[in-house]
């Protein structure tokens, strides 16, 4: 594999000098991108295009051939690991994922069992090894899942919910089977994320998309400990170079200093986390990733200037910085702001380093 020419996100993660803060973002291939469109009406589906990984490998490039970014993050889904779980996944336009087979019997979740990521996930692993050849060493490839918890969620809801009722029931009522079904998904998730990590991803990263919406010790109990047993399963070297771990509670702020024991090299924050609070509370112990709200990026060039310089001031001098929204990047985003936010970015952050 060739040597990285730009190791800036590593060394950040890791706590190391940087010339500037690196950036990239979360869905930054995505529908806000004309090409993507026009790839994914080729694939015929979403699931077709996770599944196709020369069009997947196409469309995680397509976002750098645009913008000066410091990272590709393969392009998949965390819920390609419970439909490799037999659970059924299908995706309909403007209503989002659904799982044709939730988990609701007892008996399911007893009989339920972490697939090969070798056998079941083949395609995520063959679109990662596309995508470092691809790459050349240009910049490092993330690799992802969704948390135990967060793929819980959609595995017992069956999509998408507005109050998690039905995967809240069974953790007060019956947190033995919620427990059963976690611990599988930490076995799953874990071994996913080694196999993406054998197959070229440089940086791995743990989705806990609904984390935030538990209470604290609920979050602890069903979420972070979870995602610790995650982290402390991780291959933390391959091929002689250090592998970075970050995970991301999206509303998690309350947590930072449990969420930084973990064991995990960087935090990310959402964009109600002051960056200079959280930076005193865990910033010695941690790198933080993150964490201007998307929406600034649809709202004009003065605003995304402006929501730059003031995360970029937040945070403050020093490496331990990478710059992301604090989610994913908007369908509606005009590209141009993209590309303004990555080169105000590279541009503002050398006075801090």
């Amino acid at each position: 594999m060739a040597k990285l020419k730009n190791d800036t996100l590593i060394r950040a993660l890791l706590r190391q000098p940087t010339p500037y803060t690196p950036v990239w973002l979360m869905r930054q291939a995505g529908r806000y991108l004309p090409e993507y469109n026009e790839t994914r009406a080729r694939a015929g589906s979403f699931l077709a295009l996770c599944k196709n990984p020369d069009l997947a490998t196409e469309v995680t490039l397509q976002p750098l051939a645009r913008f000066a970014l410091d990272a590709a993050i393969v392009f998949s889904d965390i819920l390609t690991l419970p439909e490799a779980m037999g659970l059924g996944l299908g995706f309909t336009e403007g209503e989002g994922p659904r799982l044709d087979r939730p988990l609701r019997e007892e008996r399911e979740i007893r009989n339920l069992t972490a697939p090969d990521p070798d056998r079941h996930l083949r395609y995520v692993l063959d679109t990662i090894r596309q995508v470092r050849k691809a790459l050349a060493g240009e910049v490092p490839l993330i690799g992802f899942a969704g948390s135990p918890f967060t793929l819980a969620c959609y595995m017992v809801e069956g999509g998408a919910t507005s109050d998690f009722r039905t995967v809240k029931t069974m953790l007060y009522g019956r947190p033995e089977l919620l427990h059963r079904i976690l611990d599988v998904n930490c076995s799953a998730v874990t071994a996913y994320l080694n196999a993406q990590i054998e197959s070229g991803a440089q940086v791995v990263m743990v989705f806990d998309t609904w984390g935030g919406t538990l209470g604290p010790g609920e979050y602890r109990e069903f979420s972070l400990a979870y995602m610790q047993r995650v982290v402390e399963g991780l291959k933390r070297v391959h091929h002689g170079e250090r592998i970075p771990s970050i995970l991301f509670t999206k509303g998690g702020g309350a947590w930072l200093e449990s969420i930084a024991a973990s064991g995990c090299d960087a935090v990310g924050l959402d964009w109600t986390v002051d960056p200079g609070a959280a930076r005193c509370r865990i910033g010695e112990r941690v790198a933080l990733q993150g964490n201007l709200d998307p929406a600034v990026l649809l709202a004009g060039p003065q605003a995304i200037r402006s929501g730059v310089a003031a995360v970029l001031a937040g945070f403050g001098r020093g490496g331990g910085h990478v710059f992301n929204l604090g989610h994913g990047v908007s369908q509606f985003t005009p590209p141009e702001n993209v590309a303004l936010l990555v080169d105000t970015v590279h541009e503002l952050s050398q006075r801090y380093h």
